[in-house]
């Protein structure tokens, strides 16, 4: 088994370059890399196109980065629980390409899966099919759409082992997986980092087969976007 396990975060994004293409797993603030996103922060990466369901909040997640003016464009579903991600959509400081959060998840695992294209009906006749290729199928008109791939993809798992298998935890799965196999390269933080063979091999979610490099995270906020509770 190759070992992929690397130090820390900031060894693991060390050769993220200005203008790279990320995916950032996780929804809202559930199962996102913390640590790689920190290291970002610090290491002063811009230029960045961000592959991601939302932008976390003004100031944690990928928030952060947009506060720091790193990311040149983002590619998501939903500005909804962050004001400075709204704010720069809507004085054109950001790029933003809105995608429906079906057409989003779709999108990305058929460039996992090495598929060019496929048709969905999803955004017919409103802005999302502006410039876009549309057929007719068993009389109804659908979409052509784009799979997404990106240079790297960072994702966060509840444990993985050093040959970079993955097993994610309850919501916190959500597009982890399918952005795991769509990134040229894969960096996988994990919260518990155990040796090959230790994994049941039937719970695995993201085989070690998708991700290049892996290290064990460390001070995981998990925050909660808004919290309810019975008055």
């Amino acid at each position: 088994m190759i070992n992929k396990v690397v130090q820390n975060a900031d060894e693991a994004i060390r050769d993220i370059q200005d203008g790279a293409v990320l995916m950032l797993g996780g929804f809202g603030l559930c199962g996102i890399p913390e640590n790689s996103i920190a290291a970002l922060l610090k290491k002063g990466t811009k230029g960045l196109t961000c592959i991601s369901n939302n932008a976390g909040v003004d100031d944690f997640g990928i928030g952060l980065l947009l506060q720091t003016r790193q990311v040149k464009k983002m590619i998501s579903s939903y500005v909804g629980e962050n004001a400075e991600f709204e704010r720069q959509l809507l004085s054109g400081e950001l790029e933003v390409e809105l995608i429906p959060q079906g057409t989003l998840a779709e999108r990305i695992r058929a460039g996992g899966a090495g598929i060019p294209a496929f048709f969905t009906p999803a955004g017919v006749g409103t802005e999302v099919a502006e410039g876009k290729e549309t057929r007719e199928f068993n009389g109804k008109v659908y979409l052509m759409e784009l799979g997404l791939r990106a240079d790297f993809s960072l994702v966060k798992a509840w444990k993985g082992d050093t040959a970079g298998n993955l097993i994610y935890k309850g919501t916190a799965r959500n597009f982890n997986p399918m952005m795991a196999a769509a990134g040229k390269i894969t960096i996988a933080e994990v919260e518990e980092l155990v040796p090959a063979g230790e994994l049941d091999p039937n719970m695995i979610h993201t085989p070690g087969i998708y991700v290049q490099r892996i290290f064990q995270g460390s001070n995981y906020e998990k925050r909660i976007e808004q919290r309810t509770v019975r008055g």
